[in-house]
């Protein structure tokens, strides 16, 4: 990539800012001051050539106004001088801009995967955002030790070993998890704790563990246990239970009760995690689905993840700075932001077809190191699953606007209450704690409109105050906060 700047880049871009201080700068600059944007960007047309890349438009502070990509940066760019044909949005946007960052890329896709980086990275005020801050979690089967441990996991894939995901919540994982132990008896426990062991511990007495920490099982029987929970992650259900099966038989034929009511057992656990799953996907494989729907100005998409023909739980996102944008824009841009954090299965199913489809799917491919399709399902059960995400994202978008209106007549009652001018839009509350007198900090946590900003909380270890005075510390936090 090669990089290229225009105008002034003093001051740091605004990743690190507040957004009310943000919000608080463009109502102030609300007055179109369309001539000086214009010529910024007339400034950076000259300098540029028709090939694919990344755009940043900058305002006078140097904050990111808005990440875009283009096939030809000088066209694309261009477009924006071209004042009678914008979007209200977008003269506003143009009105603020005072300078440009470019950066140029090998392709097209690189610069769709690119912009997607930018965006989650800057959250810049004119794109569509993606507003979901939790990792997605994982099931790990952990490799390095003798007897792989099963285990929840998070953030970066660095750990070695065989990860199947992602599930919508810790709740999912950590249900599946204790299935799985009743149905394959791995262990969950840490190296350490399983090297200090001499005598099973609680999980082995109610059938959750073999005990490989003291002998009770041996290294190939239980590595045969491990190559059934893979099977059985993988989608190969129907062959595990099968042959489940066949060992209980095979048990009670030869009159050994106990090993038959063990497998009867962990039958009773495969069935568990194959009914508990309201959303039947037995022949979809390995996919993602995305519906949208949109509602009293409010965008609400729900994704299902399914892999290995199991359902692997779903969730809704509420994308922001979606109004003026065309909905098969943001449920494209939902998804490649959506996809910075966890790998693009082979098929992704949407409800409408996104523009510029191929470049997506080449995007999402790169991603995955492998081909990834993006299509639209037209009938049988891949329709039907559709239908049913897209109710799904009717509800969940129902449930979003009615809250959205309680916590607006809540704060409309609190702004009458203290006699303030409107409804507030940045609510901070602080607290300060310590252990003992120890490890003193202090906390903020941050609420709006829509509900609580938890990308915005700070904690604040204290310095200065002594631990005793409750005061001195809130002194301090205010302090480094203002």
């Amino acid at each position: 990539m090669s990089r290229t700047k225009a105008g002034s880049m003093d001051s740091p871009h605004g990743a690190e800012r507040f957004n009310e201080e943000r919000a608080a700068y463009t109502v102030a600059s609300a007055q179109p001051d369309l001539e000086a944007g214009v010529a910024a960007i007339r400034n950076t047309v000259e300098t540029l050539k028709p090939v694919p890349g990344v755009y940043r438009m900058l305002d006078s502070r140097g904050d990111v106004l808005y990440v875009g990509k283009a096939r030809s940066l000088k066209a694309r760019v261009a477009n924006y001088t071209q004042v009678p044909q914008l979007t209200h949005r977008l003269q506003r946007m143009v009105s603020q801009c005072r300078a440009m960052e470019i950066v140029t890329t090998n392709s097209e896709a690189e610069a769709l995967l690119l912009e997607a980086q930018l965006i989650k990275r800057y959250r810049p005020p004119f794109n569509v955002l993606l507003r979901d801050d939790k990792s997605f979690p994982f099931i790990l089967l952990r490799e390095g030790h003798d007897f792989p441990r099963i285990m929840k996991h998070r953030g970066a894939r660095k750990a070695k070993g065989n990860y199947y995901g992602p599930f919508a919540s810790a709740g999912s994982v950590n249900t599946t998890i204790n299935a799985l132990q009743k149905l394959f008896l791995l262990r969950s426990c840490t190296d350490s704790f399983f090297e200090r062991r001499d005598r099973p511990c609680l999980l082995y007495q109610i059938k959750r563990c073999s005990a490989p920490c003291v002998g009770r099982i041996s290294e190939n029987d239980y590595a045969d246990l491990t190559r059934q929970a893979k099977d059985f992650l993988s989608g190969k259900s129907s062959a595990v239970q099968a042959d489940l099966e066949q060992q209980m038989q095979r048990a009670a034929e030869e009159l050994d009760f106990e090993t038959a009511a063990i497998l009867r057992d962990r039958l009773r656990a495969a069935t568990f995690i194959q009914g508990s799953q309201a959303i039947n996907a037995q022949g979809v494989g390995d996919a993602d689905v995305f519906a949208l729907a949109a509602k009293g100005g409010q965008v609400g998409i729900q994704a299902f993840f399914i892999r290995g023909g199991q359902n692997w739980g779903h969730r809704a996102f509420f994308p922001t700075h979606t109004k003026g944008v065309e909905e098969d824009q943001v449920l494209s841009n939902v998804m490649l932001q959506f996809y910075e954090e966890v790998p693009p299965p082979p098929t992704v199913l949407v409800d409408r077809e996104p523009p510029e489809r191929e470049l997506v799917e080449a995007a999402l491919s790169e991603l995955a190191g492998k081909k990834v399709s993006v299509s639209v399902p037209q009938r049988g059960e891949r329709r039907k699953l559709m239908g049913q995400a897209l109710r799904n994202a009717e509800e969940a978008l129902d449930r979003r606007l009615a809250e959205k209106g309680t916590k607006a007549k809540t704060l409309r009652e609190m702004a009458e209450f203290l006699e303030l001018e409107g409804p507030p839009q940045r609510i901070e509350i602080y607290d300060n704690s310590h252990i003992q007198g120890a490890k003193a900090v202090g906390a903020m946590v941050v609420a709006g409109p829509e509900g609580f900003i938890k990308n915005q909380y700070r904690k604040f270890n204290i310095k200065e105050a002594q631990t005793n005075d409750d005061f001195g510390m809130m002194r301090e936090v205010m302090r480094r906060r203002f």
